[in-house]
């Protein structure tokens, strides 16, 4: 599976509280999760972001609680993956128990700027700078990985298994 997008960038640290404010985590409703996702880092993310598009951060993205919020306000905004350094462990599992693709590349986060233009091939881990025609390689979930997020994440794997 590939996506095209262009990129938000952001820096190290990127914690959940950020992602999605506490003062939002009374609703498990994902529309208005992603109405306020990124708000308290970029005022304007939600009003740019469209269907398709890809967050690139530094190390340590998703750090801090581990409320599944966080990756679902991401999901529901349009984002199509998160690229970063490196991801807090339990961000990284729920990001793919809710179907979000993400990749660590630390190469491709020191080369991307925002706005880059990226194509990111789920299946090899190649990620290719449309802007810059530059590609890295990112490193390729598992198979089993990759059918829990084709499946749109662990629940639908699960319902879909035959």
């Amino acid at each position: 599976m590939k996506v095209t997008g262009k990129v938000f960038k952001y820096g190290d640290n990127v914690d959940t509280d950020v992602i999605i404010p506490a003062r939002y985590l009374n609703t498990s409703d994902h529309k208005e999760l992603a109405a306020h996702c990124m708000e308290d880092i970029d005022l304007n993310f939600v009003k740019k972001v469209e269907e398709g598009d890809i967050i690139v951060a530094n190390k340590n993205f998703g750090c801090g609680s581990s409320r599944e919020h966080a990756p679902i306000a991401i999901k529901a905004s349009g984002v199509s993956c998160v690229i970063a350094s490196t991801f807090a462990r339990i961000f990284y599992r729920n990001a793919i128990n809710i179907g979000l693709p993400i990749l660590e590349c630390e190469e491709a986060v020191k080369s991307i700027n925002v706005g880059d233009k990226l194509e990111v091939d789920f299946t090899t881990g190649e990620i290719r700078n449309l802007t810059k025609n530059e590609t890295y390689k990112g490193e390729a979930f598992p198979a089993f990985m990759q059918n829990i997020i084709d499946n749109d994440g662990l629940a639908g794997y699960i319902r879909n298994k035959k």
